[in-house]
């Protein structure tokens, strides 16, 4: 590279290169005991494959029981910003790593509450029907996530009025409770709690960015579909392939296992993603927001 391509030109613009802030490493206990990891790169400028526009990108990944055999990535997000090559830049995206960290902290802490509402139903059911499938998913949850199951057993038992045990509750001591009817009608409100499934990041790079490319497609999919609505102007078949799509991208994103069948079925579903949003997005460039 010449002197003249590193040095920032008469406007003061900085190469490329020079556009990468330092990013971070932090470790974190949640309120309920567990150790994560919260991992942000500022990967400076690139090009974005789906709208093909310059952005200055930053990752976030999030950890969950960090340093243990079990750990996993609960959280990963791609947080896109303006391609503005300027010291001053930079030291704004200094600022924002920091403020992503502390949104990642919160996410964590929403997450957990989410979980502990989802043992609680799960608990609740199996303790009413015996279901084995039931169990299979609690013992799971106690055997990844101990502190926030602890929890959730504690907030039943506290609910009927009795102290909570510590960590590593058995199954057989669930199976032997009988909640009582205003405990499991409470949980039964809250279906989509009890029945929440997580996306699965992988490890790999390559198939996480994928993961992480489509849940960002689908909540700006989401979004635009909802303005073309609004707008009067939404093609019900387009408004129709679009849910379809969206909803095999979600099962798509809970498909745990790391290979190159995932790739390619994740590839496949990006790239039809990718197709409809580009269709809806030319709607409402056609039909602005706003306009009748």
């Amino acid at each position: 590279m010449t002197s003249e391509e590193q040095a920032p030109d008469a406007g003061g613009e900085l190469p490329a290169e020079l556009c990468q802030a330092i990013g971070l490493n932090q470790n974190y206990q949640s309120r309920l005991g567990t150790p994560y990891h919260i991992q942000i790169e500022d990967r400076g400028p690139v090009v974005d494959s789906l709208l093909e526009v310059r952005v200055r990108r930053v990752n976030v990944i999030v950890y969950a029981n960090y340093g243990e055999p079990n750990a996993r990535i609960v959280h990963g997000r791609d947080h896109d910003f303006p391609d503005v090559r300027t010291r001053e830049h930079n030291e704004l995206m200094s600022r924002r790593i920091q403020e992503l960290a502390s949104e990642a902290r919160r996410v964590i802490e929403e997450k957990e509450q989410k979980h502990v509402r989802r043992i609680k139903g799960l608990i609740a059911e199996y303790a009413r029907t015996k279901k084995e499938d039931l169990k299979a998913e609690f013992e799971e949850a106690n055997a990844m996530f101990p502190f926030v199951f602890s929890r959730a057993w504690a907030e039943l038992r506290e609910e009927r009025g009795r102290p909570g045990p510590g960590l590593s509750v058995e199954p057989a001591l669930i199976a032997a409770e009988e909640l009582p009817p205003h405990v499991a009608e409470a949980e039964r409100v809250a279906p989509v709690e009890a029945t929440e499934v997580e996306v699965v990041y992988p490890l790999d790079p390559q198939l996480r960015e994928r993961v992480i490319e489509i849940e960002r497609m689908l909540e700006e999919l989401d979004r635009d579909l909802e303005a073309l609505r609004a707008s009067g102007r939404a093609d019900a078949i387009l408004v129709q392939t679009c849910r379809k799509l969206a909803d095999r991208a979600r099962d798509a994103l809970i498909k745990g296992e790391d290979s190159e069948f995932r790739l390619r079925r994740l590839e496949m579903t990006s790239n039809s993603l990718a197709t409809a949003w580009r269709q809806v997005r030319s709607r409402l460039a056609e039909y602005p927001r706003g306009m009748p």
